[in-house]
């Protein structure tokens, strides 16, 4: 247990650390993309429904370094920071997903989205972007009780381990419509092991404004997270 914790203290710190680095360091500036594209470095704030409303917005530090945040009204939250290079860009995230049956999981990750259309690739019109990283998990899994039928306990998890996936955007010919899709999978110490995927629409209203909407499924140990989602966001 002392073990976990220490490591725990490592991974806040490296966030920390991370965070410091952002607002002090200049890296390298962005060229315009698509409003889709998880390597904008961007200002907006956003509201969305996805089992519950929620608020979410970023700020551009700079052309390379970004903050951002995501609150809803049932208590998850996300924020992290973003900072561009040359190829991909480094982005961490801290995290709190809530389960049915009051299970939850926080997570801690530090990982990278690659586009690409640094190497000339773009099949079928499709900007790819390859995903991947390191996490860390700490939480509490819902565990069938040995005791009571259809009753549950509520069992401490740690876990760290990493992830592999896929985000891509294929722009509509002649229109401001695009289509989203996304998919992947982690694997970690105790065996664990998880997986997602989606796949949705976006439209561009304006230069500014722009929605989507998606369907997700998920599942990971501390149970399955499915939904529907959808948000409005608007760029400064």
């Amino acid at each position: 247990m002392k073990k976990n914790g220490l490591f725990s203290s490592v991974v806040r710190a490296f966030g920390f650390v991370t965070v410091v680095g952002l607002l002090v360091v200049t890296g390298v500036s962005a060229k315009e993309k698509h409003h889709e594209d998880p390597t904008k470095i961007v200002t907006k704030v956003g509201a969305g429904y996805s089992d519950s409303a929620f608020v979410s917005g970023s700020i551009g530090l700079d052309e390379a370094r970004m903050i951002n945040a995501r609150y809803n009204e049932t208590g998850e939250w996300r924020v992290g920071g973003s900072w561009l290079f040359d190829l991909g860009i480094v982005n961490f995230n801290f995290s709190r997903t809530d389960y049915e049956n009051d299970s939850y999981r926080n997570n801690y990750s530090i990982g990278t989205y690659i586009p690409l259309s640094y190497f000339d690739i773009s099949p079928a019109g499709w900007m790819l972007f390859p995903m991947a990283g390191y996490s860390y998990n700490d939480g509490k899994m819902a565990m069938p009780s040995e005791e009571v039928d259809n009753e549950y306990v509520l069992m401490r998890s740690q876990s760290h381990g990493g992830y592999l996936g896929m985000f891509g955007v294929r722009p509509i010919d002649d229109s401001d419509w695009s289509v989203l899709g996304f998919a992947g999978g982690s694997i970690g110490s105790d065996n664990y092991r998880g997986y997602w995927g989606g796949l949705g629409l976006s439209y561009k209203i304006n230069k500014n404004a722009s929605f989507n909407f998606f369907g997700m499924l998920s599942e990971d140990d501390y149970g399955t997270n499915n939904k529907l989602a959808g948000s409005v966001s608007y760029e400064f």
